[in-house]
């Protein structure tokens, strides 16, 4: 075992404070007056580490002082332990609090789905504060300061935790009076004959594409939209005013499929699956306010889908 993997007891983290806040400094004086002890103290806790682990943490000189390599290594793992402790010291504390405070996060603007959630939230736990942007656009989670942040499609960030929450679909409705008097699509061409209401990205400015199987052979499709806008919510309100056919998310029409105010075309020429995930930063503890919203989210939005 080399000299530095010998261990940290519990008897020594307080020298191990020190180390870190001379590491931070490189002053044995600024180091003592953080924390509250005199500069020849801090010296004698350093030499006596280093006796004990049998190497050179730092470099002196009469000007200045400086980590050598294996101080550099041991900063490293110490940083480490420390916040691990702060974690658990964290943790215990909150175990017989409430969870209370601010909770900042960001959600998509999907309101239908996302407020009855948060409002039963709000009901659960009154003592935490919200503040809520609703947006589309991909928020950096860390640089803007949020707490949470949910969005469809898993980002490859190291510096973010993630959970799922859920599966959707996206397809095609119409009102029945809309198809009684244009016709049904049988085939994804049927489409340039109708009305196509389309959702636009409001951070390119682009369409974005329908979910169709691609048809050999086929002409590409000519989509007429009367109506182009940058919320589903719109579209769906105009859908069901019998207007058009629109692409949205399963878990937005649902309920008006299911008492026949609208009705699913094209199913077996669709191919979709998307994903709601709830990101938070990795290096932030999780504190209570954040562990209940992010159980009361994973349970509440989509209850019968089994999370990965």
């Amino acid at each position: 075992m080399s000299a530095i993997g010998k261990g940290i007891t519990m008897d020594n983290l307080g020298s191990l404070s020190v180390f870190v806040q001379v590491a931070q400094t490189l002053s044995f004086t600024a180091a003592g007056r953080v924390l509250g002890v005199s500069s020849s103290a801090v010296g004698k806790s350093i030499a006596r580490m280093e006796e004990r682990l049998g190497v050179r943490l730092f470099h002196r000189s009469t000007r200045s002082i400086t980590l050598t390599s294996e101080g550099a290594l041991f900063l490293e793992r110490s940083r480490r332990i420390l916040a691990e402790l702060e974690a658990a010291e964290q943790e215990l504390t909150e175990v017989t609090a409430s969870p209370r405070g601010k909770l900042r996060i960001s959600v998509p603007q999907v309101r239908g789905l996302l407020m009855p959630v948060i409002s039963d939230f709000m009901r659960a736990y009154p003592d935490i504060e919200l503040d809520v942007d609703f947006s589309d656009r991909m928020v950096d989670v860390i640089e803007e300061g949020f707490d949470a942040v949910i969005r469809t499609g898993k980002p490859e960030d190291s510096r973010l935790m993630v959970r799922h929450l859920g599966h959707y679909q996206l397809v095609l409705v119409g009102t029945p009076g809309y198809f009684d008097q244009h016709g049904t699509p049988h085939r994804p061409q049927d489409l340039n004959h109708h009305a196509c209401l389309r959702h636009k990205f409001c951070a390119t400015g682009k369409l974005e594409p329908w979910p169709l199987r691609p048809v050999p052979g086929a002409a590409e499709l000519n989509l007429r939209a009367p109506l182009v806008s940058t919320t589903i919510e719109s579209l769906n309100h105009v859908v069901q005013e019998g207007l058009g056919i629109a692409c949205l998310p399963d878990y937005m029409v649902n309920q008006a499929v299911q008492h026949g105010r609208l009705r699913r075309v094209l199913d077996e020429h669709l191919e979709h699956r998307g994903s709601f995930w709830l990101l938070w930063p990795a290096s932030r503890h999780a504190s209570a306010k954040l562990r209940a919203f992010i159980d009361h989210m994973c349970a509440g939005l989509f209850p019968t889908d089994a999370a990965v």
